[in-house]
């Protein structure tokens, strides 16, 4: 066998290495100010947002003769001017909670099947599908919903209404078209159905193949090996990608204001038409109110901003919180 003689490099000159030394350094450089640049300018466009909804709430509220957290009416035209988010908050909050009780579950069960069950051929198109869904305006959405999913949910209304409605929440007591907060989480669901889907899909599929083959080793199944090893692993991940979707399910203006027929009333028949949202609110009054009265929707903005930060921020703390969540005893 003919022997092979190591080759030696010499070593760069001393003014070459200096040069790519000093070409790392400033390029390091460059790239941590400009990190550091877009983190500070991120913190100064939140807290310019809130001063500024801070600002115009204060102006507002300093002349509101009513409850701003408890006042049902919404009258800031009035003589003297009344006005009060008890509605809008009980109905964001419920059709969200809607939203998400129907996305989640779904969005989960469709990651797992392209990630983990569907064949390739397959996998790829349904993804591209679902990814393509969340980039379907709003306005489609609302557009849809008022004028195919309105109609249709009458019959699953009544059917609610006669095997469930012992339970109170499908008791329907008023007759109408099928506009009430009900029908809007179902349309808010089909919205956030992509976004939760598309980010629990790629978080289940950076689960390590070592995990789910060993698990395939000792003889688990299929469903097993999810169970043990890709749910665990993606649990921070599906936190997150519901938090996403919340987010716009608590912010959605467009689709909820062509579906909802507005009312100032709260009740926990969901199948009753009326209710009304934060953004549904602001939406429908903004073109018409004068300056006192835009003052008013920026203050119901402002719980809005403090609501969205505070959901975030409440799911940051349970994924800190709980080591089971991170993924790292999978």
């Amino acid at each position: 066998m003919a022997s092979t003689t190591p080759i030696d490099i010499p070593p760069a000159p001393p003014a070459q290495r200096q040069r790519a030394k000093s070409t790392g350094r400033a390029g390091d450089k460059i790239f941590i100010g400009l990190s550091r640049g877009s983190g500070i300018l991120l913190l100064v466009l939140m807290a310019s947002i809130a001063v500024f909804l801070s600002y115009r709430a204060a102006l507002a509220l300093s002349d509101n003769e009513g409850n701003f957290f408890t006042t049902f009416d919404w009258n800031p035209a009035g003589d003297p001017p009344v006005f009060g988010i008890a509605v809008l908050l009980f109905g964001t909050v419920l059709s969200s909670i809607i939203a998400m009780a129907i996305a989640v579950p779904i969005a989960v069960g469709i990651a797992l099947f392209i990630s983990h069950y569907a064949p390739r051929k397959l996998a790829s198109p349904l993804a591209y599908v679902v990814d393509l869904l969340a980039a379907v305006p709003s306005i489609i959405y609302g557009i849809w919903g008022a004028l195919v999913l309105v109609p249709y949910l009458e019959g699953l209304n009544l059917w609610l209404d006669q095997f469930f409605g012992w339970t109170y929440l499908f008791e329907k007591t008023e007759v109408g078209v099928a506009r009430s907060l009900f029908t809007v989480g179902i349309l808010l669901a089909i919205m956030i159905l992509p976004i939760v889907t598309s980010v629990s899909r790629e978080v289940f599929l950076q689960v390590p193949k070592m995990n789910e083959e060993a698990a395939l080793a000792l003889g688990a199944t299929r469903w097993e090996v999810v169970r043990l090893s890709v749910l665990p692993f993606g649990r921070s991940g599906v936190i997150s990608a519901s938090m996403l979707g919340l987010g716009r399910a608590l912010g959605e203006t467009m689709a909820v204001a062509t579906v909802l027929s507005p009312s100032f009333l709260i009740s926990f028949h969901v199948l009753n038409p009326g209710g009304g949202t934060f953004a549904q609110n602001i939406a429908a009054k903004f073109d018409e109110a004068d300056q006192f009265g835009r003052d008013a929707l920026i203050a119901s903005g402002l719980v809005l901003f403090v609501l969205t930060l505070l959901v975030n921020g409440a799911a940051r703390l349970i994924i800190a919180r709980r080591k089971e969540y991170s993924g790292a005893n999978a």
